[in-house]
């Protein structure tokens, strides 16, 4: 009988437009990240973690040469330059409150608009309760074109399941991504939790990613609660 191995390595992230299953809880999503233009050249991208926004922003800014960075990273000095080509700023919420990071995301916004780049704004929830203080900048990024991931439906859940068992390189048996689509909590989160501790437990317990491992650990997931 052939046992699946399961090594302690660290999950590798495929982020290319193969590796983006669409359904219809993204399809719009995906339909604006693959427009040419977008209406005052920005877009608000939206979703709970996981609902794969960050693997969007990768697919837009492989095909536009867009740069990608966290709202927390910007810096006054990289604003000139950013603002020479698209640009994507994740996590957006982040530096709600922060004077000088919004002052700062605020002068890149108008520097690059002015130049005719484009820029994509990610975050949980729709723009307007990112928190942000700087009236200003609030304004600019509600005034953008919004679009969001949905919660996951069947065929995305089972695809996001693969993937991330993928992203692990672990081979479940057939029948366990089925059996977790019917049986987990229905959301992004918990399909990366479940994935990771099933890799966690089968590499501790030597055990196979089976479905009897994953009713294992769902029913200790009930008996936690």
């Amino acid at each position: 009988m052939a046992h699946q191995l399961s090594f302690d390595l660290p999950a590798k992230t495929a982020l290319g437009r193969e590796d983006f299953y669409v359904s219809p809880a993204n399809a719009l999503a995906v339909a604006m990240i693959s427009a040419t233009t977008w209406p005052g050249g920005k877009l608000t991208l939206s979703g709970p973690a996981g609902s794969g926004k960050t693997h969007l922003v990768h697919v837009w800014a492989a095909e536009t040469g867009a740069r990608i960075l966290q709202a927390t990273t910007l810096t006054e000095a990289a604003i000139p330059d950013l603002a020479t080509g698209p640009v994507a700023i994740e996590d957006v919420p982040d530096i709600a409150g922060d004077a000088e990071r919004e002052a700062l995301l605020f002068h890149l916004h108008n520097l690059a608009l002015a130049q005719g780049q484009a820029l994509l704004f990610t975050g949980r929830g729709a723009s307007s309760g990112w928190g942000l203080a700087l009236p200003d900048l609030a304004s600019r990024i509600a005034a953008a074109h919004h679009v969001a991931m949905e919660p996951p439906d069947d065929a995305l859940l089972c695809a996001v399941l693969a993937k991330l068992f993928a992203d692990r390189q672990l081979n479940p048996k057939p029948d366990v991504i089925p059996y977790l689509a019917r049986h987990m909590d229905r959301s992004f989160e918990a399909a990366a939790r479940i994935v990771a501790r099933l890799d966690s437990v089968g590499l501790a317990e030597k055990r196979e990613i089976s479905r009897a491992l994953a009713i294992d650990l769902l029913n200790r997931d009930s008996d936690d609660d």
